[in-house]
This record gives C-alpha cells, structure tokens and sequence, in this order.
C-alpha cells in the first residue's frame, strides 16, 4: 500500500470527515460521502463562515473588481428575488446564461439554483446557429448575456434576455433587502444543464443534479486532504490562505463546478482575468494574489511555462495544481514542476467527462510521479469497469470501453431519453465511449470518444464540421481529423473533395464554417484531394489512413 493510499484509508474510515455511505440515488444504491451537502442552497448557506474573505477576484487589464463571500450572498439573494417576480422563474425552469467570465454569470448560476431552477450554461465562443438550437432546445425563460455575445443574435431570440452591461445592477438594486429562497431542493432535482458536443449531430444537454454537484465537491476535498497528508513537507510551509486561480470558462465543469462550486464550499479566493488568456499578466497576478493553486489545461500551462519572463515572477505560493480537458505531456510536467518548486508531489492529472461530473480517476503526488502514463485510480464514489462490444466486462490489462458508476453519473441528456438510453446502461452504469484499460488498479486511456479532437482543451467533434462543409454547394465530401500541436494538444484539419468543376480557396472554407460554428472548430489546415475519400465497404470514411497520409499536401491558413 502506497503513502497515499494509507492516508486515503485514514480519510474514508467511519467518523472520517469522507465517510462513507450506500444510498440509493436515482434508482441504484451506490457508494456516496455521508458528510456532503444536500444541496447547492445548503452550499451556499454553509458558506456564511468565509463572510468576510474574499470569493471572487476579476481582472480586466488595470479594472478590478472584488467581492467576499458576504457581498456574494446579498447580491445573489437579490438576484434570485428578482428571477422570481420579473420573470417568473421557479422550481424547475431554466436560466440560460451566455456570457464570458464575469461576476454576473457567477451571481446569476447561484440565484438559479437556489431558486430550484436549472442553470443552463452555453458556449461562449458559439456562433449564432448554435446559440439558437441551445436555446430552443432548453426552453429557458430568460437569457442572460453580455453585451458581445447578444449582438451575436440577428432578430428574435424568442426569449426575453438581460444584457449584463444594460441593466442587471439596477435590477439587483431593485431587491436591496431580498433574502435567500427557502422552497424545498431535493438532492435528485435538475440543478445545471452544460452543453457537450456530440459525435453524431447537435450537441447534448448534460443534466447534473444538485446530488451530482455536492458529491463532486467531496471528491475535490478529499483530494485535497490525502495530498497534503501524504506530504508533510507541505505543513512546513508557510500558511497561506487558499487562492484559485481561474483560467477555465464557466460553461465548463472545469470552470464552474471545479472553480467556482468548489472554492465557495471551501471558503477559497478565486481569482479570475479576463479576456484572453494572457501569460505575463497571469504571472503578475499569481505572484500579487499569492495563489495557491490552479487547474489548467494543455494550453495555457504550455504558454504559462514557456513564457520567457515566467522566472522572473515569484511562483513560490503555489501549493497544488492539476490538470485536464487533454492529455498532459510529461516534458511539460516537468517544466512546470521546476517553475512551481512546492507542487512537485502534489501536481496531478485525471479522467473524467461531463457525463461524469468532472471526476472518475486521480493521478496525483508520487503516484504521478512514479507513473506518469496512466490516469490514476478510481476516486472513492467511482466504479470503473471495462467492457467488449458485447457488453461484458474484460480481464485485467484488457482494452474495451470504459464505463463509470456511482453518484457523480449525470441524471439524464436533456429531452434526449434515446441518447440518455443509449450512454446509462442497466444499472446506471455510464457508457463514457473512451476506450483503455484497468491494470493494478489504474486506468490507461487509449484513445477518447471516437474521432475527438482536443483543441486548447475544448472538445472538437468533427461530425457537425463535415455537415457544414458538405453543405457547400463547391463541397462533394469533407473528412475531419486531429492533428498534433505543441501548443494546443491537437488542431484542425480538413480534407476535402470539391464538386466537379468546382474549386474553392481555404480562406472562403474558413469562412463558410465560421459563420456557423464556434471559432475552435474552424480548421486551421486543409488538404484538396481530386479522388474520392478513402472508405470501407460499409461506407465509413477511413480516417486512420487520412492521418496515416499526413504529407505536404495540406496548406496553413
């Protein structure tokens, strides 16, 4: 038994603060934390201790802003009293918000949820067409939204919206002595709807329940503890209090349930720039906020470590940082783990998925260390099984698909009962489409869903760029793959057969697919071809033998 299992051990015995529990939810009795929150509301009244510390930080170039967790607390009540007498929002409805990072969309999730209503987060970086699906499919009542992403939409929206800029501090004024609502929530009601990609068609509405969320943060502190109980050099340390940076949007689990969520149930600062992601002023900000810790992608720990002033910062405050959304190199680890001396035996890496709720595996500290290819191992509420085609779990070290149970498995794809049917297999187990294997108690991943594409963190399915590709008149057939870059994990590239007679450049492709899609989808590379693509007798595209192709065909735009 390694250091951190024995430590793990210790933190998961009955009267442990991670105790735990067999509860049935929704349906299915499955291992969960005996000491978690029922509910997001509960989260937030909890949070009352921290009232006078700091929750969120935003930078805007040289703007601030700044608020402790009381401030918060007021301005969310306002903001829930409002949602219910202008706009009719109550248990069960939806709120929609589109919007970067800022207080509002903060402030707006936590008066939803304590509302019972369902926040529904969308892709900032949306084109209008698919704001439009997003938001005729969820059927909110209102939309809240910042200036830029509203003028996105041409005509209307059918949907009353609240422009951040325009009118969402006179309406919280309009509330000043409002209290926190007090309805009923119940651990298995719709608390967040996030929007996921999908491998074939539009993208999915991911349903988590405030249960999902509250066992999510359990897992998040358990974490936390067994690492810095694994390593007592870290209490030799000088105490710092802790301070997340935030690089992640809200419309991601990363953002929000694993920044957000989480650093007001620990009573953390959160502290947040603005715009795009810019190394220096990171670094300015992580050595002036003292911050503690960090979850990063691929991407911006690429740009943080390899920016040329990152030594002449003061990174000595970091504690614990982690990373997701793609697969991290181990050069890169490495370099960061010589830039962050205090985090070398508590950096760590996972697996998860929206499905998931975030978690299913950890990697972390020496484990990491000693073993840098692999995952990790379940986190304590998390069964992982490997399973055939057929739908039978393999022997170990075996490749099949991965499937996950436990409470952290999401309730449902929103009004989608056929996908939800297809990926919640008998018994709740969850279907992720990942393939690897369990060895020793560890997964190894061998490659995600099928044909992903991981871009800068963001997922990239190439079946909705091939639609809008094939639907251009000069376009006969368009195949889409990943291609690997240092920097962002993966970028795009397409590779096209034009209509006979018919000729087109890359810059009007670019365009075409720009004007209905989100800005990460566009490729960034392509490749004509004047012979049909390569198939199997089935009529599938054979993608391997396009990457397997990779020559000086293709043209950077």
């Amino acid at each position: 038994m390694s250091r951190l299992e024995a430590v793990e051990a210790q933190l998961l015995a009955p009267g442990a603060p991670f105790e735990l529990a067999e509860e049935e939810v929704l349906g299915e009795r499955v291992p969960v934390f005996a000491n978690r929150a029922r509910s997001l509301r509960d989260v937030l009244v909890r949070a009352r201790e921290f009232a006078g510390a700091e929750y969120m930080v935003f930078r805007d170039g040289e703007q601030e802003r700044r608020y402790t967790f009381g401030d918060h607390e007021k301005l969310v009540a306002s903001a829930a009293a409002a949602l219910r007498d202008r706009f009719g929002v109550g248990p069960g409805d939806r709120v929609a918000i589109l919007a970067a990072n800022c207080p509002e969309w903060i402030i707006s999730f936590w008066a939803t949820v304590s509302l019972g209503a369902i926040c529904v987060g969308l892709n900032g970086w949306w084109a209008e067409d698919e704001i439009r699906y997003a938001v005729g499919h969820s059927k909110p009542k209102l939309v809240v939204a910042d200036r830029k992403r509203a003028a996105r939409i041409t005509g209307d929206l059918g949907v009353p919206m609240l422009v951040v800029e325009d009118g969402f501090d006179d309406l919280l004024a309009a509330y000043p002595d409002a209290e926190l609502p007090t309805q009923p929530i119940a651990e298995s009601d719709p608390a967040i709807i996030l929007y996921t990609s999908g491998t074939t068609g539009r993208a999915k509405g991911v349903v988590h329940t405030h249960g999902n969320v509250t066992n999510m943060l359990m897992v998040s502190f358990f974490h936390g503890a067994r690492l810095m109980m694994a390593n007592p050099k870290q209490a030799e340390l000088p105490k710092l209090a802790n301070s997340i940076l935030v690089t992640s949007p809200l419309f991601h689990v990363s953002g929000l349930h694993c920044a957000a969520v989480t650093a007001l149930a620990g009573g953390a600062k959160t502290v947040w720039p603005m715009g795009r992601f810019d190394p220096e002023m990171t670094l300015e900000l992580i050595e002036r906020e003292k911050i503690t810790g960090w979850g990063y992608t691929a991407t911006v720990l690429h740009r943080l470590v390899s920016h040329p002033k990152a030594g002449d910062y003061d990174l000595s405050s970091f504690r614990s940082v982690g990373g997701g959304g793609s697969p991290i190199p181990g050069p890169l680890l490495d370099k960061a783990r010589t830039l962050f001396p205090h985090c070398s035996h508590t950096m760590g890496v996972g697996y998860g998925l929206t499905e998931g709720t975030a978690f299913a595996t950890l990697n972390a500290g020496e484990e990491l260390t000693d073993d840098p290819s692999s995952v990790g191992r379940p986190v304590p509420i998390v069964e992982v099984e490997i399973r055939n085609e057929q739908g039978r779990a393999v022997a170990e070290g075996e490749e099949g698909d991965i499937h996950l149970r436990g409470p952290l498995v999401m309730r449902e794809y929103w009004e989608d009962p056929k996908a939800t049917d297809a990926a919640i297999k008998p018994g709740r187990w969850l279907n992720t489409g990942d393939v690897g294997r369990l060895q020793n108690g560890k997964l190894y991943i061998a490659s995600r869903k099928r044909d992903l594409i991981l871009r800068g963190g963001e997922n990239v399915y190439p079946f909705e760029i091939e639609q809008r590709l094939e639907a251009h008149p000069a376009v006969a057939e368009a195949a889409v793959i990943g291609v690997d870059h240092e920097e962002l994990g993966q970028e795009v590239k397409a590779v096209v057969v034009f209509e006979k007679g018919e000729e087109i450049g890359s810059g009007a492709l670019q365009r075409w697919v720009a004007d209905a899609l989100a800005y990460y989808k566009v490729p960034s590379l392509w490749e004509t071809r004047n012979m049909p693509l390569p198939r199997n007798a089935t009529g599938k595209v054979l993608k391997n033998a396009l990457r397997e192709a990779q020559d000086s065909m293709f043209i950077e735009e």
